[in-house]
Formats: C-alpha cells, structure tokens, sequence
C-alpha cells in the first residue's frame, strides 16, 4: 500500500505524486492523483484555493520521497498542519469548497464547449467539401470549366488554411458526416494535402496534388455504381471495365484544362512502384510524386473504408499491413513521411493505455504522432461530457497496444463508439478558454 501525507501546499515541489482530495467537476485536470510536471500545474492547484495537498512519497521522484514536514516514523497516514496557517471555521471552509467546485465546473464547461466547437468547424469543413465534390461531379460534362474552377477554389482553401498554422492536426470526424459518394475523394484530398505538406512541398506543387487527389476517381461518373470499386468476385470482364476509370478521370480532367502534373498524377493513382499497378505497370522513378502520394493515400482509404460489405482494417491495422505485406507498392520516402504523419495509431484507432483504460484516438499532431488525442472510457462521465485527453501532457501515460472493437467490453464500446467509416480533416483550432472567462 503507497501511504500517503498531507504537506502544505507551498512545499509542493514539480516532481512529487499528488491525489486530489476532489471530485472530477472540482478541478481542471484530466485525472484526479498525478506526477507534478510543471511550476504551471502547481499554480493551477494554487488557484484552486488548496491550502494542503495529499503526497505519495512511494510514488514521487527520489528527491522528493519525504515532504519536510512530514513524521513517517509510524508508518502511516500523516495531516501536516501548515505553519502558522490558521484554522478556517466549518462555515468557511465550505463556502471555499463550494466556490472551488463552481470554479471547476465553469472550467469544465468552458473546456467541453471549446472541444464541440473544434470538432463542429471540422465536421462542417469536411461537410462543405463533400458537397462541393458533388457540384463538380455533376458539372465536369456539361460545364467543365465551371467544374474546374470549383475544383480549384475547393482545394485553394484547404491549401491556405493548411500553410496558415506551423502544425497540422488530423482529426477524427463525427459519425457519418458528409456526403457518401464524396467520402473517398474528400479523405484523399485531405491526407495528401497533409502527406504534401509533411514532405515540404512548394504550395503550388502543394494545390496540384490536391487537384490530382480530389479529381483521382472524377470519372467514374462514366461507370455504373456496381463498377466504382473492385472487389474480389469481379469477373475479368468487369475488371477491365472498373480500371477504364483512370482513362475516363484523364479524358475529364483534359476537358477540365487541368495541367499537366495534375493530370499526370491522376494518370498514376494506380500505378504501384513495384511495376504491378495499372494502366501502364511503371515502376519507381518513373511515377511521379502526385502519383506516388495519391496512390498510397487512396490504398489506405480503402483498407479503412472498403465497399461492398468487405471487412474494414483499423487505422492501426491498415498502416501495419501497408508496412508488413504491401511496402513494395509504395515509395519508400512516402511511405515513412506517412507513418511519422499518422503516428503508430492514427485517429480512430481503438487503444489501451497502460493504466488499463480503453480509449480511442480522435486526433494526432503530425509534428508529435505518438502523443495523440484520446476519448477515455470512464463510466463515472456521461459520453457528452468526457474531456479529450492529451497525452502530450500526461507523460506517464502512454499507449499500450492496439485494439479490435470486437476486443472491446460492452460498455466501453457502446461509449467510445467506434466509427463505421474513418474520415479525417485539418483541425481548425478553438482558443482555449482562460480561467475566469465567461462561460
């Protein structure tokens, strides 16, 4: 048993294990016993009215076993009194509690707006896009110049909006938002605008494999619905028929007065550089880099979000089978930048931290992909009302191994709610609120 003592709290030191005497809706923090890591979280706990504070010297780093003004000759639990500090009455004390949980509630309240806001600007970015995809689909024949200049005007904003902030957050997006038929050509153009911006691209170069990775599938409007994605009991006639979508994507995007780069790109989506894609099987150095980031950003979207009933991958499991079985499809370069940009479990992944609790990803900065963004399964919170945690601020607590929903309890998979279809947008981030702020 890891005994504890009550110090005051101006002995606390960064490096000492705390336990809250709190409940969750009284403080701001993400859990209730932890390591001190910053002077920041000591003037949090400062804020919070504290006068004393219960320390696990057992866990708490050497220097700071044994508080000051701790006596742990008896082995057991010790109330250090503050010097000097005077005895609050019974009447004031629990009116400062009362104004600790009120404060602590605002926060969290203020907090849980800001994260709904955050993923709402998503959604909705997510949602204008899948939209926008529509219009172009339905103007690229009659109206091909029009559907251009929407395509263009589409891709310029993400474009902007991605070279206006130093780092780029991927995030998850609610449940079946957008438009179906957009999903695919929207998730695409995401994560290549991503992987373009991870390996430094020019933002011309930039817009050009967006244009190429939103347009990659254009033509498939030639083809029936049964044809747009292959699948295994295709017979050999239709395969031939389903691959006629590269020539019909080429033919639209001539009309369209794509350049060149765009239309090359659009060209290769298919091509693997090993030599075994199509149309023309080129290998290498002859597929250009549109087409080498496309087809690897298109071949992931579809171990994640299959058709036709196939079995779907975990993020986790679609990059571990990229990198274990189909590696020799992909070049090398790109297929690195990608998983540095992804992380190990990219959003939607479903975890287990090493403190035993499940949780799933929502979002990964791709400047530091193995801290990501969890939901925590806490059946003590309502769903509604659970806190995304950041695990870059919580060092101790760290991924511990990948899960299958099918893995998951009951409970924790009715609460984490894992996503039938994986999308993705840049994160639009909402400031965070300022202790004190109006709700």
């Amino acid at each position: 048993m890891n005994h504890s003592v009550i110090i005051p709290l101006n002995q606390l030191r960064v490096g000492m294990f705390v336990q809250l005497d709190l409940n969750w809706m009284q403080h701001p923090f993400t859990v209730g016993s932890f390591r001190v890591a910053s002077e920041a979280q000591i003037a949090t706990l400062r804020e919070l009215g504290l006068r004393e504070i219960r320390c696990i010297p057992a866990k708490s780093d050497a220097a700071f076993r044994v508080p000051p003004t701790a006596n742990l000759a008896s082995g057991s639990v010790v109330d250090a009194t503050p010097v000097n500090a005077p005895m609050s009455s019974q009447a004031a004390a629990t009116a400062a509690e009362k104004g600790v949980a009120r404060e602590a509630a605002q926060r969290h309240r203020m907090l849980l707006n800001a994260q709904h806001k955050a993923l709402a600007l998503c959604d909705q970015g997510f949602v204008a896009a899948s939209r926008a995809y529509l219009r172009i689909g339905q103007a690229c024949d009659k109206a091909p110049q029009e559907a251009r200049l929407q395509s263009e005007a589409l891709v310029a904003e993400c474009v902007s909006d991605l070279l206006g902030r130093s780092e780029s957050v991927i995030a998850l997006l609610s449940e079946c938002v957008g438009e179906r038929n957009a999903l695919h050509p929207v998730n695409v153009m995401v994560l290549s605008l991503l992987l373009g911006k991870a390996q430094e691209l020019t933002p011309l170069a930039l817009a050009e494999v967006g244009l190429a990775a939103l347009l990659h599938d254009v033509g498939k409007v030639h083809l029936p619905p049964r044809l747009w994605v292959r699948s295994p009991d295709m017979s050999a006639l239709d395969v031939l028929q389903y691959e006629k979508h590269v020539a019909e994507s080429i033919a639209l995007g001539q009309r369209m007065g794509l350049p060149d780069p765009v239309l090359q790109a659009i060209a290769q989506h298919h091509e693997m550089a090993n030599g075994h894609g199509f149309p023309r099987g080129l290998k290498g150095g002859a597929i250009g880099t549109g087409g080498r980031i496309v087809a690897l950003v298109n071949h992931y979207d579809r171990l994640c979000n299959p058709a036709h009933g196939a079995q779907a991958f975990t993020p986790h499991d679609a990059l571990s089978v990229i990198f274990a079985q189909h590696k020799a499809r992909f070049d090398p370069e790109v297929l690195r930048a990608f998983i540095r940009m992804m992380g190990v479990y990219p959003p939607g992944s479903i975890v287990q931290l090493v403190n035993s609790q499940y949780a799933m990803v929502v979002a990964v900065n791709s400047s530091r992909p193995l801290r990501p963004k969890v939901i925590v399964y806490d059946a003590l919170v309502p769903r509604d009302q659970s806190l995304v945690r950041d695990l870059e601020t919580e060092p101790d607590l760290v991924v511990r191994t990948s899960l299958k929903p099918s893995q998951l309890p009951r409970a924790a998979l009715d609460y984490l709610s894992p996503r039938s279809r994986i999308c993705y947008y840049f994160e639009r981030g909402v400031p965070t609120p300022q202790a004190g702020a109006d709700a």
